[in-house]
C-alpha cells in the first residue's frame, strides 16, 4: 500500500455568478402565527428580504478547500458555512448538486435560500441563517487530515451549532462532526438536518434502506407505502402501484421521510453514470431520512430555473439527527452540549445498496436468468486483500479475496442461494468486519397511522394530557396554538400541580413576566417539598434561582440555586451561577470552587470552563493550560478565544473571529456581566466597531451596575444617538431588576 499523503487544505477567492439579494426589510416579522415547514415561521428578531436581483454579476467569495486522493470539497464561509461542491476525482463526478451559480429564491424562512451543495440546517428547518456569513476557523490535524469549523450563535434562540468538516488522507468520504451547545440557561428546542442535493434525471432514484415500507409527510400528516406507493400523497393517485423512489415517477412538489429504520444510511444513485451518492450515521441518533422534489412537472422545471441557470434539477436528500421528521424537536437543557458524526460519501457501481458502513457499500442481486446472483462491492479506503464471504446458514456460496479502492466498484457472481433471506454477505479486512449484510426478510413493520390533531384543552380527560400536550406545543415550535390555554386549563383544574406550574412558570419568564413566573415556582417547590424537603429533581429550585436572581433577589437566588445542586441534573447550571454571584461579591475563590464543581458534572460547559479562565486570571493564577485545553473542544467559542487573547494581550485574532456584527460581542458580554466581571465585559463592548445602539444600551446597564451614572447616561445618549435600522433586542437573556435610568 502506498504511503498517504496528506490532505491539503487552503482558503482562496472564488468568483460566483450570482444574482444579489436587497438589503432586507428594516423591521423584522413581529407575526405570531406565520407556519413554516409544520412549525413556527416567527423570525424575530431576524429581518426578512423580500426582493432579489434580476441581474447577475460576478462575486467573489472567500473559499475554503479541502483536498486529498480522491475528493475536492469546497466550502463557502459567507454562505451559512454550507459545502458548496463536493467533487470526486476518481471518475469526475460531482457527486453534490454543483450549482455554478448563487440564484437565491425567497423560500428560505427569512427569504433568500439557495440549492446545491450541504446545507446545515439548525435549529430550525431551512436554518434562518443559511444565507449568512458564520464564524469559521481551520485546522491541520496530526494524522495528516484536515479540518474547517463552521460555527455560529443563533440570534433567535441563542443555541450554538458547530460543524467540523473534515477529509482525512487516502479516504472518500467526507466527516461531519456537529456539536450543539445550549448557551443559555432556558432549555431549548432544536432539529439539525444536513441537507445535500444531489442531481437528478430519467435514470436516479433514491437508495432507502431495505427495511423502509412508509414514509411520511411533514408532520406526519399523511402516510404512504414506500417503494412502491399505492393510494393517494400528495394529491396524486399511485393507485396502480407507482415506484415512487424514482424522480421521473414523481410529477408535484412532495416530501417524504422514512417511517422507521434500523439502518444507518440512505442515499441516491444514477444509473447511467452508475454513481451516486451516500449518506452513513448511527441510525440511533440519526434517524431521519427525506427526499424532497419540486416534482418531474411544469412546475418543478419552472423552479429548476428560479435556482439554477444551467445545471437541471436536483432533489435533496435529508438526513435528521436528533429527528426523524419535519418538524421533530429535541430538547436542549441549559448548557447542554450535544454531538454527532455524519459521513458523505460518492459511491460507485452497487446500485441499490443492501448495507452501508462508512467503509463499505455493498449489494447482492436478485437471481439472474443463469441461475447467478451479484454481489457488488464498493469502499471509501484502500483494503488489499480484503476477505468476501457469502453463507447461506452455514453453506459458503462465495469466498474470495479481493484489492478494494475507492476507484472502482468490485463484482463477483455466484450461483443464487435456495434461501435468499438466510444468505449473509461479510467483507473484512485484516480481521476486522468492514460490513455485514444479511439479505432482507420481509418482517415489515405494520404501515403507520397519520398523526391526528390536538384536541382542544377542554377536551382532554387530565392535567397530565394538558401538562403534555403544552410541552408538545412549546417542544414542537407551534405556529398556531398557544401552549398557555393548556397550562392555564391544567391549572384551573389543579393549581398545586408541579408539572403544569413548572412549565407555565418557564414559559411566564421566557415572555418577560419574571414576578408572575416566580410565583409558578414558588407554587411548584411547595408541592415537591410538602412531604418531602429533598425531592427528586432540582429543576423547579433551579428555575425558581433564575427567576429570582433577574428580580434582583440575589440573596434568594442563590439559596434557591444551592438547592437546585442536590439534584445531578440541574447540579452544573446550579454551581455555575454560585460561582457568577459570588463572583459578583469579589469571592473570587469561592466562586472558582463552584465553578470546577460545575465542571465535575459538565465537562464541556464552555460558559463554566470560559467562566474558570477569567476567575483564575482575576486570582493572577495561570490559565493557559484550561484555555488551550477548552479550544481543543471548541475552537470558535468567543469567551475561551477571548480568555486566550488577554494571556497573550493580542486582540486581532479574536476579533477576526468575532466578526464585525454586534451579536457575539452583546452575547460574549453577557457571560462576563453575570459574573460581575464588568471590566471584561465592557472592553468587549467597547471592541465592537459596529454602530449598533445595543452596544451602547448594554454598556450603559454595566456602568449602571457600578454606579458609575454619568458613564451610564453618557451610553444611553450615544445609543440614543445611533441608528437604529437593524436593532432588534432579543429576550434570551432579561435584564436585571433596577437598571434604568431616570
Amino acid at each position: 500500500m502506498s504511503q498517504a499523503k496528506p490532505v491539503r487544505i487552503w482558503e482562496e477567492p472564488c468568483v460566483i455568478p450570482t444574482y444579489k439579494v436587497y438589503p432586507p426589510e428594516k423591521s423584522p416579522l413581529f407575526i405570531e402565527k406565520r407556519a413554516y415547514q409544520g412549525s413556527t415561521g416567527k423570525v424575530y428578531p431576524l429581518p426578512v428580504t423580500e426582493k432579489i436581483s434580476d441581474t447577475k454579476e460576478d462575486v467573489t467569495y472567500h473559499a475554503v478547500c479541502l483536498e486529498n486522493e480522491y475528493l475536492k470539497v469546497m466550502v463557502l464561509p459567507e454562505l451559512g458555512g454550507r459545502i458548496q461542491r463536493a467533487y470526486d476525482k476518481t471518475n469526475g463526478y460531482d457527486f453534490v448538486y454543483y450549482n455554478h451559480v448563487i440564484k437565491p429564491a425567497l423560500v428560505g424562512l427569512t427569504g433568500p435560500w439557495i440549492s446545491g451543495g450541504i446545507e446545515f440546517n439548525w435549529p430550525q428547518h431551512h436554518r434562518p441563517s443559511t444565507y449568512s456569513p458564520v464564524e469559521y476557523t481551520t485546522k491541520e490535524n496530526p494524522d495528516g487530515s484536515c479540518t474547517v469549523f463552521v460555527s455560529e450563535i443563533d440570534k433567535m434562540y441563542g443555541t450554538k451549532g458547530m460543524a467540523s468538516i473534515t477529509l482525512y488522507p487516502q479516504k472518500a468520504y467526507i466527516e461531519i462532526k456537529g456539536q450543539l451547545y445550549n448557551n443559555t440557561d432556558l432549555p431549548q428546542t432544536f432539529l439539525w438536518w444536513a441537507n445535500p442535493a444531489v442531481p437528478v434525471n430519467d435514470h436516479t432514484y433514491s437508495v432507502f434502506p431495505p427495511d423502509v415500507n412508509a414514509v411520511m409527510d411533514h408532520g406526519k400528516r399523511a402516510v404512504s407505502t414506500f417503494p412502491i406507493a399505492t393510494g393517494e400523497y400528495y394529491k396524486c393517485d399511485y393507485s396502480a402501484g407507482v415506484d415512487i423512489s424514482r424522480y421521473k415517477n414523481v410529477k408535484v412538489p412532495t416530501s417524504y421521510m422514512a417511517a422507521h429504520s434500523d439502518y444507518d444510511f440512505i442515499g441516491n444513485y444514477d444509473e447511467k453514470e452508475e454513481a451516486g451518492l451516500l449518506h452513513v450515521a448511527d441510525h440511533h441518533i440519526s434517524p431521519g431520512k427525506k427526499q424532497w422534489t419540486w416534482g418531474n412537472g411544469d412546475f418543478g422545471r419552472t423552479w429548476d430555473r428560479n435556482l439554477t441557470d444551467e445545471d437541471g434539477p436536483y432533489i435533496e436528500l435529508m438526513t435528521g439527527v436528533f429527528t426523524d421528521n419535519q418538524p421533530d424537536f429535541t430538547w436542549l437543557k441549559p448548557q447542554e452540549e450535544k454531538t454527532f458524526v455524519q459521513y458523505f460519501m460518492p459511491y460507485k457501481g452497487v446500485g441499490r445498496v443492501g448495507n452501508a458502513t462508512k467503509e463499505v457499500m455493498v449489494s447482492i442481486s436478485t437471481p439472474a436468468a443463469d441461475g447467478s446472483v451479484t454481489l457488488k462491492v464498493y469502499t471509501t479506503g484502500v483494503y488489499e486483500h480484503a476477505s468476501i464471504h457469502v453463507m447461506e446458514k452455514d453453506q459458503i456460496l462465495c469466498e474470495t479475496s479481493a484489492d478494494l479502492t475507492p476507484e472502482r466498484c468490485y463484482e463477483v457472481s455466484f450461483p443464487a442461494p435456495v434461501h435468499m433471506p438466510d444468505c449473509k454477505v461479510t467483507v473484512s479486512h485484516s480481521g476486522r468486519v468492514l460490513v455485514e449484510y444479511a439479505v432482507y426478510e420481509e418482517k415489515l413493520k405494520p404501515i403507520p397511522e397519520p398523526a391526528s390533531p390536538m384536541k382542544a384543552p377542554q377536551d382532554m380527560r387530565s392535567t397530565e394530557e394538558l401538562y403534555l400536550a403544552a410541552s408538545h406545543l412549546e417542544q414542537y415550535r407551534h405556529a398556531t396554538y398557544d401552549p398557555a390555554a393548556y397550562y392555564l386549563e391544567g391549572l384551573r383544574r389543579d393549581a398545586t400541580d408541579i408539572r403544569l406550574n413548572n412549565g407555565y412558570g418557564l414559559l411566564l419568564f421566557r415572555r418577560g413576566h419574571i414576578k408572575d413566573s416566580i410565583r409558578h415556582f414558588q407554587a411548584a417547590v411547595e408541592k415537591q417539598t410538602r412531604k418531602n424537603p429533598n425531592p427528586y429533581t432540582g429543576e423547579c429550585y433551579f428555575n425558581l434561582g433564575l427567576a429570582l436572581e433577574a428580580d434582583g433577589q440575589e440573596e434568594q437566588a442563590f439559596d434557591a440555586f444551592y438547592k437546585s445542586t442536590w439534584s445531578a441534573e440541574t447540579q452544573s447550571t446550579g454551581f455555575y451561577w454560585l460561582a457568577c454571584l459570588s463572583a459578583r461579591k469579589g469571592k473570587y475563590e469561592e466562586a472558582l470552587e463552584f465553578a470546577e464543581k460545575a465542571l465535575l458534572r459538565n465537562w464541556h460547559s464552555m460558559k463554566v470552563r470560559t467562566l474558570k479562565a477569567a476567575l483564575m486570571r482575576k486570582l493572577g493564577r495561570d490559565n493557559t493550560d484550561l484555555v488551550e485545553e477548552s479550544l481543543s473542544i471548541d475552537p470558535l467559542y468567543m469567551g475561551c478565544l477571548y480568555e486566550k487573547a488577554v494571556s497573550s494581550g493580542t486582540f486581532l485574532f479574536w476579533k477576526e473571529k468575532m466578526r464585525r456584527e454586534a451579536h457575539n460581542y452583546l452575547e460574549l458580554s453577557y457571560l462576563y456581566k453575570n459574573a460581575g466581571l464588568y471590566e471584561d465585559a465592557l472592553r468587549i463592548l467597547e471592541a465592537c466597531e459596529a454602530e449598533n445602539p445595543m452596544l451602547f444600551y448594554y454598556q450603559s446597564s454595566i456602568h449602571l451596575l457600578t454606579d458609575n451614572r454619568e458613564a451610564a447616561l453618557a451610553c444611553a445618549k450615544r445609543a440614543e444617538a445611533a441608528p437604529s435600522d437593524y436593532c432588534f433586542p432579543t429576550g434570551n437573556y432579561p435584564q436585571r431588576k433596577n437598571q434604568t435610568l431616570p
